[in-house]
């Protein structure tokens, strides 16, 4: 699609070239009229003066040409008349052996006539009537210098007028900039919020941007009250749920049920299920905290505080670490890194002897993320399998309960990639490959 600014500009071009052709084409027009009309009068006169040359001789009407203007004697001068009479007719000596075209109508000619030497000649023809007789008197006068003379103001005008054209499409084109230039703040402070550098956009901006900026930042409140009250949700029924679990898990426990061994062995093997998926709703929903919608995840501003939820979790004197490029920001949501990093280190520190550690680098590719622990690893020959069987590998592989259905998830929509490989530490290695993002400019 092309920008408003080209749009616009478009559009001034159009609308200049269409009303500077009109004005300039009126212009000449009005002025080629009134200068025909005057010439008009002038020819008038003309085929007056030469009315009067004639006279009445012993042989009949006679042209005085002595009295004719010398204009009139030299060949192709510009200045031509005809005279006819009933039987005789006379034409200047400035028509050389040119016959000046005869028209059936009196006064100025609507068009222009040929004349001796490619000219274009304006005629007029009057009728009198003089000495009993009527006479028929045509002028003409050579209009080419004029015309030429239109030619040539027509390009001064079109080099002036493409001048002023574009003196004014690169004002517009600055006058445009500077309007559309709250747009680009706004665009600015929408890149900020999505990067969690802000919460809510600058409502001090034009009053045509007033609504979008009002709406945008409605929206971004319901939102995040949406968030806040799923996890708060999440959270009162995970609490909500302790209590009758509890009960449930005594039951299981009585003495009466030991008469029925599978029964009861059942019952608390589901129990423990619920329980321990319960247990990591509750951790996810605790480790996520309450994010801005959008935000991106900043490693120097969030893994301590994910490492030290996960220290207080697992207190078991865990070794924890992890490295980050300095100013490293992963381009996805800061919720869903969270939930990721989260899930993985969890099941990394449940597994662990005395270390985890986490490592996130930039390559060309995109990025690279490791969890390495000091745990009783896996077999290469499950790792394979239970990929590729697409569920939860504490559900395949008994006493490895790494649980990756929610790091499935995300990867799947950010198209990445996961590996299970062995450890420098000798445990379990999670390596994820995720591809570079493109932000929309």
């Amino acid at each position: 699609m092309r920008s408003i600014q080209r749009r616009l500009g478009f559009g001034l071009i159009g609308v200049l070239l269409g009303a500077g052709l009109l004005l300039a084409q009126s212009t000449l027009w009005m002025l080629d009229a009134g200068l025909r009309r005057y010439l008009e009068d002038d020819l008038r006169e003309q085929a007056e003066a030469l009315l009067t040359s004639l006279a009445r001789g012993r042989n009949g009407i006679q042209l005085d040409e002595p009295r004719l203007p010398g204009v009139y004697q030299r060949p192709y001068s510009g200045h031509y008349f005809r005279i006819d009479l009933p039987g005789e007719s006379w034409r200047s000596r400035s028509l050389w052996d040119h016959a000046l075209t005869d028209s059936s109508t009196t006064g100025l000619q609507a068009g222009l006539v040929d004349g001796p030497g490619d000219q274009r000649l304006l005629l007029y023809r009057a009728d009198y009537r003089r000495f009993g007789q009527t006479i028929s008197i045509s002028v003409a006068s050579d209009y080419t210098p004029i015309l030429q003379a239109y030619r040539r103001v027509q390009w001064v005008g079109c080099l002036l007028g493409l001048g002023v054209l574009v003196l004014v499409v690169l004002l517009q084109r600055l006058t445009v900039r500077r309007a559309l230039r709250p747009l680009e703040e706004v665009r600015r402070q929408v890149e900020q919020l999505q990067q969690g550098q802000r919460q809510a956009l600058d409502p001090g901006v034009p009053v045509e941007l007033e609504p979008l900026v009002a709406q945008i930042n409605h929206l971004l409140r319901q939102t995040e009250s949406t968030l806040q009250r799923s996890r708060h949700a999440v959270g009162n029924l995970g609490h909500a749920l302790k209590t009758p679990l509890a009960v449930l898990t005594s039951l299981a426990a009585r003495a009466e049920l030991a008469a029925c061994p599978e029964l009861q062995a059942s019952l608390q093997e589901q129990l423990a299920q619920i329980e321990q998926r319960l247990a990591r709703e509750l951790g996810r929903a605790r480790l996520a905290g309450e994010a801005l919608p959008a935000s991106h995840f900043d490693c120097a501003a969030e893994l301590p505080g994910l490492f030290a939820t996960l220290a207080m979790v697992h207190n078991r004197g865990l070794a924890l670490d992890w490295q980050a490029p300095a100013g490293g920001r992963l381009p996805w949501d800061r919720e869903d890194v969270l939930e990721l990093l989260g899930n993985l280190l969890d099941n990394a520190c449940k597994w662990a002897r005395t270390r985890v550690s986490l490592e996130i680098a930039g390559v060309p590719e995109g990025w690279l993320i490791r969890v390495d622990d000091d745990g009783p690893g896996m077999a290469a020959e499950f790792r394979g399998e239970a990929l590729n069987r697409g569920i939860r590998l504490d559900e395949q592989v008994a006493g490895h309960g790494l649980g990756l259905a929610i790091v499935r998830d995300i990867l799947d929509a950010w198209h990445g990639r996961l590996a299970l490989q062995d450890s420098p530490l000798g445990g379990l290695r999670v390596a994820i490959e995720l591809p570079a993002r493109r932000e929309a400019n």
